[in-house]
């Protein structure tokens, strides 16, 4: 948004104390860090924040662009979507007390594969 509201400011072709008349619009995915939202409100009052959930929205876009949207996650999900894992672990290894010590911090960087088939006789 700083840079929407810099590009705006120099734009503008005169001073409203309520900032831009353009509207911008955050949208907060997901949960893990739940401390509180915070942000400074430099950039006017023509702004929005919601939350965002993928299933509710594949549903509202119908089922023809929802698959085109999972083809797409197919064919690049070793590029764009690809995932990058600080540790895999088996299903017993989620209930050992120092793993959950680890994966409960829901840290950046530390994100934890679950692989069910690890550590199975085969």
């Amino acid at each position: 948004m700083e840079a929407a509201l810099n590009t705006l400011n120099k734009t503008a072709r005169e001073y409203s104390r309520y900032g831009s008349t353009t509207h911008k619009q955050v949208y907060l995915y997901g949960g893990l860090d739940t401390s509180p939202t915070e942000f400074n409100r430099n950039f006017g009052m023509a702004w929005g924040m919601g939350g965002w959930l993928l299933f509710p929205f594949l549903q509202k876009i119908g089922r023809e662009r929802a698959n085109a949207l999972k083809q797409r996650v197919v064919a690049e999900l070793k590029t764009t979507f690809a995932s990058h894992y600080a540790k895999e672990i088996s299903l017993a290894e989620v209930l050992d007390l120092d793993v959950i010590a680890v994966y409960n911090k829901r840290a950046t960087g530390e994100k934890y594969l679950i692989n069910p088939n690890k550590g199975l006789a085969g």
